[in-house]
């Protein structure tokens, strides 16, 4: 058991440190964890010593190491979903023409896996590790939309954070979203985790049920245009059908959900 205790500790330091870019110092440390100052030392020290944190020496204080960059890529490099995505992601990149993001769930989050540019766009910044809440995303509402009723509910009942002024954080409203994405097979967000971005996204299944979304994202003005986002959610919805057959999903929109 002292084992387990020491992986979870180990687990909420790398999380505490995630969210706090000019790092933390022991003190700090050991007063999230609820442990003595000697304790949350060691286990840093133990951290540092696999390069999972690093220590500042002007400072003191720890930050994110480098071996999680490497894990990171591992696990990017041997996931099913982006494997097989990476082709059709760059195709409907190319009819869209906007960006395409590949995601998967992560808890009440969903997270970025693939990230194909927009053609001919202008600078770019590859979103590619970034992990948004499901509430406030065309990718995260799409998944779980998906989802059976048990785990919507209890996503619906956590928490909502709000990113913009136009993020939806009514359970009532939500709720509708889901029950209207079932019944397109895609989902929309209109500036709700940026402000002036907007995404339309489709479910991607594997024979268990939904494992990720696929959709384009890029600029309200162009993404939600009255000409082109019928087409970008056929595009979308396409794609991801492909996608799912690929991953031996079936067709999706024959499924049966909960309403």
């Amino acid at each position: 058991m002292a084992t387990v205790q020491a992986v979870a500790r180990a687990m909420e330091i790398l999380r505490g440190l995630s969210g706090a870019p000019r790092g933390l110092g022991v003190t700090e440390v050991a007063a999230r964890l609820g442990v003595a100052k000697p304790t949350a030392h060691a286990l840093l020290r133990t951290l540092a010593g696999g390069g999972l944190v690093n220590q500042d020496h002007n400072t003191g204080k720890y930050r994110l190491g480098p071996a999680l960059l490497e894990l990171g890529n591992a696990y990017l490099e041997t996931h099913e979903l982006r494997a097989r995505s990476l082709i059709l992601a760059d195709a409907l990149a190319s009819r869209a023409n906007e960006a395409v993001w590949v995601a998967v769930p992560s808890g009440d989050h969903v997270l970025v896996v693939h990230h194909v540019f927009r053609p001919e766009g202008a600078v770019q910044i590859l979103e590619v590790g970034a992990v948004l809440p499901w509430h406030a995303c065309a990718l995260g509402k799409v998944m779980v939309a998906y989802l059976p009723e048990a785990d919507r509910a209890t996503l619906l009942a956590g928490a909502l954070p709000v990113l913009t002024g136009s993020t939806v954080t009514d359970t009532g409203t939500l709720r509708e979203e889901l029950a209207e994405a079932r019944r397109n097979g895609y989902a929309v967000e209109d500036g709700e985790a940026a402000i002036g971005d907007a995404g339309i996204a489709a479910p991607v299944f594997d024979s268990d049920g939904v494992v990720g979304a696929l959709g384009v994202v890029g600029p309200v003005e162009r993404v939600l245009a009255p000409e082109r986002r019928e087409a970008h959610a056929v595009q979308v919805r396409e794609t991801a059908k492909l996608l799912s057959r690929d991953l031996g999903g079936g067709r999706p929109m024959l499924r049966r959900v909960v309403a």
